[in-house]
């Protein structure tokens, strides 16, 4: 495996997220100049020498054993996805920056599969949370991501860079940190992904809570969960989410919303698609997404939401 000075910031902010008590290590109410434990710290949790630490943390290009990076994991408290994530880092910064980027392409039966579960929203997401397809109800609820250019259908781009995902999202900060989170998992498996830079850059150049979840180091892998919305149609709902890793391509999401049976929310998304038939697209494909700088593919238009608007 090789090193990274990425690495060594994640280890670095994990480090500084911790308490002495939390760690159980003595002194902790003695004055600090740093927030966290320090380096020395660390090292004697993990059973490695302070210098041997100093140098992970310094990105220099030594080759830990899976014992060592275990123990270090230990030490700084990671769960498992910050400990994936981690080892993502180091297994994945020698890939050449010349490797070509695969182009994300959906399979004809997963786009039957969007179409057969019609009445719940679902979308599929490549990566960096690029809108690969999505069903009718995904756009209804969302955003028509279709009719964006492509360089703006990605969704942690919409979370955070539009007004109108602040008020459709009830608790907006939560979910935005957390696709913040998920986007960061991305880059440490493919840190050579020029796209995925750029749009880290734009989302850290427009918005200054991403500049702080970035500088963070949070990484987030959650399968499942909820998210509460008040859509200006329908008003409030309640919906859970799946996301199922597709084992053909695990670079591709399927994430589907479905609210409880019999629940204030399965009406309000059935009246949301009564309201919506025949003014948002039928289509399930959200299109390719080039290079984001690229040119639009020939696909039809229809009226919808449109660009993203920074706040």
């Amino acid at each position: 495996m090789g090193q990274s000075a990425e690495f060594g910031k994640f280890l670095k902010a994990m480090r500084s997220r911790l308490k002495p008590e939390d760690a159980g290590v003595a002194g902790g109410g003695s004055a600090r100049r740093v927030p966290g434990l320090r380096r020395e710290e660390i090292a004697r949790l993990a059973d490695v020498s302070t210098d041997y630490y100093t140098r992970l943390e310094q990105g220099r290009n030594i080759h830990p054993s899976r014992a060592v990076l275990d123990s270090v994991a230990r030490a700084l408290k990671l769960d498992a996805g910050e400990q994936a994530h981690m080892m993502n880092l180091l297994a994945h910064c020698a890939e050449s920056a010349r490797s070509p980027v695969p182009i994300q392409d959906v399979r004809p039966a997963l786009r039957q599969l969007l179409e057969a579960v019609g009445d719940v929203p679902a979308l599929v997401l490549g990566r960096r949370t690029d809108v690969l397809a999505g069903n009718r109800m995904a756009f209804l609820l969302f955003a028509d991501f279709p009719e964006l250019p492509p360089g703006e259908r990605n969704l942690t781009r919409w979370l955070i860079l539009d007004p109108r995902a602040r008020e459709l999202f009830r608790d907006w900060k939560t979910v935005a940190a957390e696709a913040a989170g998920a986007l960061r998992v991305d880059v440490g498996r493919h840190p050579n992904d020029a796209q995925a830079n750029q749009l880290v850059g734009e989302l850290a150049v427009h918005s200054e809570y991403f500049r702080q979840w970035w500088a963070g180091h949070r990484v987030a892998t959650r399968s499942s969960g909820s998210v509460r919305l008040h859509h200006p149609a329908v008003g409030d709902l309640e919906l859970n989410f799946e996301n199922l890793v597709l084992p053909d391509d695990p670079d591709q999401v399927l994430r589907v919303f479905s609210p409880k049976p019999g629940s204030p929310s399965a009406d309000a998304l059935a009246l949301l698609g009564s309201l919506g038939a025949g003014t948002a697209r039928e289509s399930t494909t959200a299109g390719e997404t080039p290079d984001r700088a690229g040119a639009e593919p020939p696909e039809t238009r229809s009226a919808g939401v449109r660009g993203a608007q920074r706040p």
